[in-house]
């Protein structure tokens, strides 16, 4: 994890003002330090979701009123089914917050810029390794080998994915999920309760 903190790219978002060209914005942090479930976890995790959670190893990030915020899943569901989304996201605002930038068309811009912004480009892909590293230490699963989530690390396919990647190994890991973060905290913020 290093101290960078991304440039928000001009995206007049859900309410909040886009950042000026150029600058900077502190990515906000989830609390990460209570990652074992609780049969309260559980229950909140089916209120979130609407059904009941598969596979859930831990709490990868938390609400600062201790709610979840991602779940860390296994990498292969109890009825066998191969799972590449190693981390979930299950909050409802981080989720219409991610669901929003994807309507509005910020998953083909960021693609494009990794086509282009080489340093963007190699700072994903070391997210990309994070991630399957990440999924490696719960088990191997060939299926999904060398698979990791949200289309890294050439594209973006799932924000949801990328936002709780940041969300879980917190800033500076995966840049375009610190982004993401950033663009929707007008609405939503890890450390701020809206539960």
């Amino acid at each position: 994890m290093n101290d960078s903190t991304p440039t928000a790219p001009d995206a007049a978002d859900l309410g909040g003002p886009a950042a000026p060209a150029g600058a900077a914005q502190a990515v906000p942090e989830a609390d990460r330090s209570r990652p074992e479930v609780t049969p309260e976890d559980l229950e909140v995790l089916h209120e979130q979701l609407g059904r009941p959670a598969r596979g859930v190893v831990g709490i990868a990030a938390r609400c600062v009123c201790g709610r979840p915020l991602v779940v860390h899943t296994a990498p292969r569901l109890p009825d066998g089914t191969p799972f590449p989304t190693t981390y979930y996201l299950t909050s409802p605002g981080a989720v219409a917050g991610a669901s929003s930038l994807e309507a509005n068309g910020v998953m083909k811009e960021m693609s494009e810029r990794l086509t282009h912004d080489e340093e963007l480009a190699a700072a994903y892909a070391r997210a990309h390794e994070h991630y399957l590293a990440a999924r490696e230490a719960l088990g191997h699963v060939e299926e999904i080998a060398g698979i990791s989530a949200g289309g890294m690390p050439v594209r973006v396919k799932c924000l949801h994915v990328l936002v709780g990647h940041a969300l879980a190994a917190g800033p500076g890991v995966n840049p375009l999920g610190d982004e993401a973060l950033v663009m929707i905290s007008g609405a939503w913020r890890a450390d701020r309760c809206t539960c």
